[in-house]
């Protein structure tokens, strides 16, 4: 273990607060470097393209074979438009890229060989595509010794040493090799990011590329061709050599997706554990209910014929109701009877005691007036008794009293005939009583035994409320259990522990080594934009981002994408070049130092704009080692600034291939 592995490995340990051996387990587990190495070269140059085929449907048609040598500094491929200027663009870029980026499908139809020789990071690379109707039907990379050793050879050629890389027998298949070799030729791994926190999405060699095929001024990307993922930051932190920068996009997706996995699972568990409960207390108070309304209904036994029972009951109420009124007449009779027995005392009584008495015993015994019909008082009668005056007249009971003994003999007889009678009322009474007391008790149980044969009428509704307990009780047997609530899985919580201790430390890593190769390349950029044409250019700053704030015309502040085409193409030139410059200064590698740029006349406004741009760039490019190549129809531009030996151009009016 190297001590940049060990420092790293340590220090994200602790600050995981874990130990080492779990900081090594989970990087070998996701495939993460924890050396942090710098990148290699990643030069690339390029030394002869060679199209040939066969054009058709145009005013020249028949077969080509062309090929074109390029040299270091800045190349012009001149020609009128709609010439194959930038059809060579697009060539170059479909073997180096793997794909062509806008190659016009007419033009692809006409490329039966596609021959590329470039070195890729110091390494002699011959790229030889054979073409059917727009598709590699085959292809070969072979590298040399040396890349004069390549020549005009299409295939391996073991006597001068020329052997294959790799072969491809589709153009899905070369762009996924050349693709993969271009990645490890020049040290840079594949960008990712997450997308929505579920899935990854990887940027791989296309996406680098976009900084050596620079778009176009209108475009309002700073460095590449996408926006997607934060890509031109992350390209800028690449080709700025800041340590792990790929790694670090790899550890945050990595950190990203689990723990958004993480906080799903125990979303759904908790989810999954409400929803069962929820499901389980539903259940059993549906159970609950059901049982209770069960209970509510009468049993069912078997019963009776209805009709009869009601019958019967009818009956008898009717013989209850007739009982009762003879009850209650008896009970009339027995009151008067006892009345009159009371009274029949109390006359004996008073002829016994009294010669008033006896006197009016055979007269009336009015209990009120006979003609006011008001109630006799009882002093009245206390005085009838005491003073033998009349209660009802009040005047003095005169006579004499000659058989006292007749009378009392007849109220004693009287009493007695009343006595019997009050007997005999009161043994009709006890008999209808009796008789009322056995036909209610009859009534009753006819009742009950009705109810009885009228709960047979509910069976079912009995029938169905049982069926409902029965229906619940078995699915209540049949949920699964309540989960248990999801508990933290402990290495799981260890390893986004470790990822995101891993990321603060790496991009704490990458600030610092921003912080002073930013302040580099923000002086580049102004000293190169100043050089482009950009007089009024005071300050720029550019962060991680990509993200470029441009300071002009006495301070006034603004946006890289608020800028002009022509101020935007100038920049983004200006930023690779910027990027070379202060890669070469501190010794890392940066940009593979390839240009490609497509009509950059076309940005400007006026002719000296862009003689001015072409001159500066022709300059950089010599002081710089970079190699560029523009495309413009302008052949007075390209010879006023270059030399012959750096223009490519096509006769007037003819195409350039």
């Amino acid at each position: 273990m190297n001590d940049a592995e060990e420092d790293l490995e340590t220090r994200i340990a602790t600050a995981a607060k874990v130990p080492a051996e779990n900081v090594r387990d989970v990087f070998g587990t996701y495939g993460l470097p924890l050396t942090l190495t710098p990148a290699r070269p990643r030069g690339i140059r390029l030394h002869r393209l060679r199209i040939a085929g066969v054009r058709i449907g145009t005013p020249e048609p028949g077969p080509f074979d062309t090929t074109f040598h390029f040299t270091g500094g800045l190349t012009a491929l001149v020609a009128s438009n709609l010439k194959g200027k930038t059809s060579v663009l697009e060539l170059i870029t479909w073997c180096l890229r793997g794909t062509p980026r806008d190659l016009q499908a007419g033009v692809r139809q006409w490329i039966r060989e596609l021959d590329l020789d470039a070195l890729v990071a110091g390494q002699p690379v011959g790229f030889r595509l054979n073409v059917t109707e727009g598709e590699i039907n085959s292809g070969v990379l072979l590298t040399a010794p040396d890349i004069n050793a390549l020549g005009t050879l299409r295939e391996p050629d073991p006597a001068h040493e020329v052997t294959p890389i790799l072969r491809a027998s589709s153009s899905a298949s070369f762009a996924e090799q050349a693709q993969a070799f271009m990645l490890d030729r020049l040290d840079l791994q594949p960008l990712l990011n997450s997308v929505k926190q579920t899935s990854t999405q990887t940027h791989g060699w296309p996406s680098y590329y976009g900084a050596i095929y620079v778009p176009a001024g209108g475009d309002k990307v700073l460095l590449g061709d996408q926006t997607m993922g934060g890509l031109p930051g992350r390209l800028l932190q690449v080709f700025l050599d800041l340590p792990a920068a790929a790694t670090l996009t790899r550890v945050k997706t990595a950190h990203d997706l689990r723990d958004a996995s993480a906080k799903r699972r125990r979303t759904d568990a908790e989810g999954a554990f409400q929803a069962r409960k929820a499901e389980r207390e539903k259940v059993e108070a549906d159970l609950a209910v059901a049982r209770s309304q069960l209970t509510a209904l009468p049993s069912v036994e078997p019963g009776e014929s209805l009709s009869e029972l009601a019958a019967e009951a009818a009956r008898l109420a009717r013989e209850v109701a007739d009982a009762q009124d003879t009850w209650e007449e008896l009970m009339r009779v027995h009151r008067r009877a006892r009345l009159q027995r009371q009274r029949e005392e109390k006359i004996l009584n008073d002829v016994t005691e009294s010669v008033t008495a006896r006197l009016l015993f055979h007269g009336l015994d009015p209990q009120a007036c006979p003609r006011c019909d008001q109630s006799i008082a009882e002093d009245r009668r206390m005085q009838e008794r005491n003073n033998h005056e009349c209660a009802v007249c009040a005047r003095p009971v005169t006579g004499e009293d000659l058989t006292p003994e007749e009378v009392t003999s007849e109220a004693q007889q009287r009493l007695g005939d009343a006595q019997e009678a009050e007997t005999t009322a009161h043994e009709a009474l006890e008999e209808a009583e009796t008789a009322l007391a056995r036909l209610t008790q009859a009534l009753e149980t006819i009742e009950d035994r009705l109810r009885r044969a009228q709960s047979v009428t509910q069976l079912p509704e009995r029938l169905a409320a049982r069926e409902s307990v029965l229906r619940l009780e078995g699915a209540l047997s049949v949920l699964p259990p309540i989960p248990p609530e999801i508990a933290d899985d402990p290495v799981e919580r260890t390893t986004i522990k470790i990822l995101k201790a891993a990321t603060e430390v790496l991009s704490a890593d990458s600030t610092v080594a921003a912080e002073r190769l930013f302040r580099d390349v923000n002086e580049q950029i102004v000293q190169l934009g100043r050089r482009f044409g950009i007089d009024s250019l005071e300050k720029v700053e550019i962060n991680r981002a990509a993200q470029l704030k441009v300071v002009k015309d006495g301070g006034v502040a603004d946006s890289f994408s608020k800028q002009s085409a022509g101020e935007r193409l100038r920049l983004r030139i200006a930023v690779v070049i910027a990027l070379l410059r202060v890669g070469a200064a501190h010794g890392i590698s940066t940009h593979p130092g390839l240009l490609m740029i497509d009509s950059p006349k076309a940005e400007e406004v006026q002719d000296l704009d862009a003689h001015k741009l072409v001159q500066e760039l022709a300059a950089l490019a010599q002081e710089d080692n970079l190699q560029v190549l523009i495309t413009t129809a302008d052949a007075g531009l390209a010879h006023d600034v270059l030399h012959d030996d750096h223009v490519v151009e096509a006769p007037e009016g003819r195409p350039l291939w």
